[in-house]
């Protein structure tokens, strides 16, 4: 295989970096998608201590941080739009660069307005990178390499998540909140950096013997396709429950009977280790069973894990969140393969649409189990989380297989 910096001479394989083994290659593309997205989740570790910094109540200061989300889905959306047009390695890089703005300016923010849109500005960035990579991955990967090139996406993704917070905790204990997010403007650059020396330029589409049809027109080709608008909705029902697990559980976890500190509470997230392990196994699990079983093992153990957040027992907590984030993680790897193959035409676009319900997914939940957990407590907020889980099992009861050694 070429190397990513020469992909155009090869264009339906991904590269391999500077000539480097296929581990090698999983490894860069792992890391690419922990420092895409590396700052989505981690302030989640210090919504206590913001709240705090702030004065304001729980569910104000959850949305303000997942506002993040809002930026997500409308640069889902625009990448979905423009795909056609957008070179993804320039794009990715440009993308990650001005991350680095938002998230240096959050450390000056006065005021939860003025956070809650540098958090919407920092989505529409990471969005955009995210989506731009998976299309990349999509366009230049062989259909051999494609489900080990997307596994090692996703499962950098669950790494930002587990690490992240780890990071965000540490520094935010030891040196402010204000050290935090600048250094995680570095951490921005930094995948600038990696994307700039080890992803080559998108070679130069052939012109069209026909006249591409309009976005619009391609959008409306996917939302006629009934397994696409499920997976949509699958996607929405994930993220509204690992948000409104991951973000109001911060609060439980600090108060009585729990009452864990500040730094142990960034401990608290390698409840996500596991999950490193098991997402890689999704497209094996669709091969092997089929796209409709996967969804429902994967959305039974995190439904498993909920009525364990309910106990007085750290232990038993953290049972519970392993299991949900095992769960929800083994889903959203599932559902981002079935997208590529489900979509009939323009995968860049069908990614972004699918991206776009995810993340308003956690906009929506966040709003809405934010304000059960502030007026009904904790036990509602969870059941709210068990409808969505429910809900979206029904709905991959219509995700028709043909066959699954396909996983279709």
């Amino acid at each position: 295989m070429a190397s990513l910096t020469h992909a155009h001479a090869a264009p339906h394989s991904v590269a391999e970096p500077h000539g480097g083994s296929a581990v090698q290659r999983k490894l860069v593309i792992g890391l690419i998608a922990f420092l895409t997205v590396v700052d989505l989740f981690a302030t989640q570790a210090i919504l206590p201590s913001l709240a705090r910094a702030y004065g304001v109540m729980p569910a104000a200061m959850g949305l303000a941080v997942n506002a993040s989300t809002v930026g997500m889905a409308l640069a889902g959306l625009a990448v979905a739009f423009f795909s056609r047009r957008i070179d993804r390695r320039t794009g990715i890089v440009a993308s990650l660069a001005l991350l680095a703005i938002p998230t240096s300016l959050l450390a000056l923010a006065p005021d939860l307005a003025t956070f809650t849109a540098l958090r919407i500005a920092q989505g529409l960035c990471m969005a955009a990178a995210f989506t731009l990579t998976l299309a990349y991955l999509g366009e230049r990967c062989s259909m051999a390499d494609a489900a080990g090139a997307l596994a090692a996406y996703v499962t950098g993704n669950v790494a930002s998540n587990l690490f992240g917070r780890l990071l965000s905790a540490a520094v935010a204990d030891h040196l402010g909140l204000a050290a935090n997010f600048y250094v995680f403007a570095l951490l921005n650059l930094s995948g600038a950096a990696l994307v700039w020396f080890w992803i080559g330029r998108t070679p130069s589409m052939m012109a069209p013997s026909h006249r591409p049809a309009s976005p619009l027109a391609t959008w409306a080709e996917h939302l006629r396709n009934a397994p696409l608008r499920r997976a949509f909705a699958i996607g929405f029902l994930i993220l509204f429950a690992f948000i409104g697990t991951f973000t109001f559980v911060n609060f439980v976890l600090t108060r009585e009977p729990l009452s864990v500190s500040p730094m142990a509470l960034g401990f608290v997230y390698f409840v996500f280790l596991p999950s490193i392990f098991t997402t890689p196994l999704a497209g094996r699990a669709v091969a092997r069973f089929g796209t409709r079983p996967t969804f429902w093992y994967a959305l039974g153990v995190a439904g498993a894990g909920l009525p364990l957040l309910l106990t007085p027992s750290l232990p038993v907590v953290l049972a519970g969140l392993t299991l949900v984030g095992v769960g929800t993680f083994f889903a959203q790897a599932a559902a981002t393969g079935f997208i590529g193959r489900a979509a009939t035409t323009d995968r860049g676009s069908a990614s972004g649409l699918y991206l776009a319900s995810y993340f308003f997914g956690g906009l929506v939940g966040t709003a809405l189990l934010g304000q059960l957990f502030d007026r009904l407590g904790w036990a509602a907020c969870v059941a709210g989380v068990g409808l969505a889980l429910a809900v979206a099992a029904w709905l991959a009861g219509g995700l028709k297989v043909a066959a699954p050694v396909k996983g279709s």
